[in-house]
């Protein structure tokens, strides 16, 4: 069974990472462990744009950004997905330098070293070059960009709804089954 780390960045897209651990927790029997860390300035972002300081969740494990001791910050223990969700450019552009200057850049180092699931959840517009580069070469080490585009084919009727268009298509990424729209189904 999976073992995952969800990490949140300063970038705007709270709603995002709200409704993957949610989701998570609804599919327990899909993974072994689930484990977040999240930026002080996701914090702000998160009471920003949700109205509410409700950041942590029963039966997960929270980690601080400097704690180089949380368990996905090497290899041996054996985390082998990581989702950053949202993902800053800034976060995107130090993990495609191998810049490890805190846990978030630290644990995608390991997830991409040892060949493992690296998912960054991109939240920007428009693009500039150095973030199509970083892009590449994240992609280039064996990481998936899933931009957070959402999809319109399930005619979503709220923002919820429109956020969860990018949640599932994640949580299929990470290979968990969450019975999301499915095109032609």
């Amino acid at each position: 069974m999976s073992k995952i780390v969800i990490a949140i960045t300063g970038a705007s897209g709270a709603i995002y990472a709200r409704q993957l651990i949610e989701k998570m927790l609804l599919h327990k029997n899909q993974w072994q462990e689930l484990a977040v860390v999240m930026t002080s300035n996701a914090k702000t972002v998160w009471v920003t744009e949700l109205g509410n300081d409700h950041y942590t969740f029963e039966g997960i494990r929270y980690f601080d950004t400097h704690d180089f001791n949380a368990p996905f910050a090497s290899g041996s223990g054996q985390y082998n997905t990581m989702i950053i969700i949202p993902c800053s450019m800034g976060t995107l552009g130090r993990i495609a330098t191998g810049i490890s200057n805190d846990l978030i850049t630290r644990a995608a180092d390991v997830i991409l070293k040892e060949r493992r699931k690296l998912i960054c959840v991109a939240r920007e517009t428009p693009y500039n070059l150095m973030h199509i580069r970083n892009m590449e070469t994240i992609t280039l080490a064996g990481g998936i960009i899933c931009p957070a585009t959402p999809s319109f084919y399930s005619r979503p009727q709220t923002v919820e709804e429109v956020a969860a268009t990018v949640v599932d298509r994640v949580l299929d990424l990470a290979a968990i089954n969450s019975n999301g729209f499915r095109w032609g189904q």
